[in-house]
């Protein structure tokens, strides 16, 4: 079993995010395995564009919450910084695909996406706060392209927001009834790009957030670290993972 799925057609590589055992969470291999699907993706001259999508009710639940504490607490946050500077740099445009939930970390990794489409039964939260944490490293690719009211409000509070906020806010480019045929005049539109003109179009307006990364990337990787070891955070995840509210809610 792969945790990222591969298939190829009319210049279209689709990566299928293929972990629905823990809702696509970004565990150490899946990390891994699509490190290497970009990178084989980048490479194929017969791939113009990248679709990203997945199975299950879940495009991506955010950090894998077993891997969260063990090991080196910097290394997480460094390695989601990797991945999603990646997806910004590379040379071909990724299309995500979302027709589920997206939580935390899984917004990072929709943010780093060059166009989004997401169907009517997706859903969106930040849900960083109530665990004691914060949005910080997926802040890089997604500060820049969100509505800053909009970002403060759902940081903040961790409500969840359908497709419709979603595309308003600037998190997707656009809300469909049926995503495949929203997908359709992108993806035909990609098609008729040159591989030239669509990875020097694509840096034009990658630039501010691959500056982010290069400005932020470390401080940003060691507050996580540091929240994600504090006695709040624990209790945060331990409430969570007992399906119970953490001490501090009133």
């Amino acid at each position: 079993m792969t945790y990222v799925e591969r298939a190829h057609e009319r210049g279209i590589t689709t990566l299928t995010l293929n972990s629905p055992h823990n809702r696509n969470a970004l565990s150490t291999r899946l990390v891994t395995e699509l490190h290497q699907a970009l990178a084989d993706a980048a490479d194929d001259a017969a791939a113009r564009a990248l679709v990203l999508t997945h199975t299950g009710g879940t495009f991506c639940a955010g950090a894998d919450l077993a891997e969260a504490t063990a090991g080196d607490a910097k290394d997480g946050p460094l390695a989601l910084a990797r991945l999603l500077r990646t997806l910004v740099a590379l040379p071909k445009p990724v299309v995500a695909r979302v027709t589920g939930h997206v939580r935390a970390g899984g917004l990072g990794l929709l943010g780093a996406c060059d166009l989004a489409v997401a169907g009517p039964q997706s859903t969106f939260a930040f849900t960083e706060a109530r665990l004691g944490l914060a949005p910080a490293v997926i802040s890089l690719p997604l500060l820049p392209r969100l509505d800053a009211r909009a970002a403060a409000r759902y940081y903040l509070t961790g409500e969840k927001f359908g497709p419709t906020e979603a595309a308003r806010i600037g998190l997707v480019t656009l809300a469909a009834d049926d995503v495949d045929a929203g997908l359709t005049p992108l993806l035909d539109g990609l098609r008729k790009g040159s591989p030239q003109g669509l990875a020097e179009s694509k840096k034009l307006v990658t630039a501010p957030v691959l500056a982010a990364f290069d400005r932020d990337t470390d401080a940003l990787a060691e507050r996580s670290a540091r929240l994600f070891g504090s006695a709040e955070a624990r209790e945060g995840m331990t409430a969570f993972l007992e399906r119970r509210d953490p001490k501090w809610v009133r």
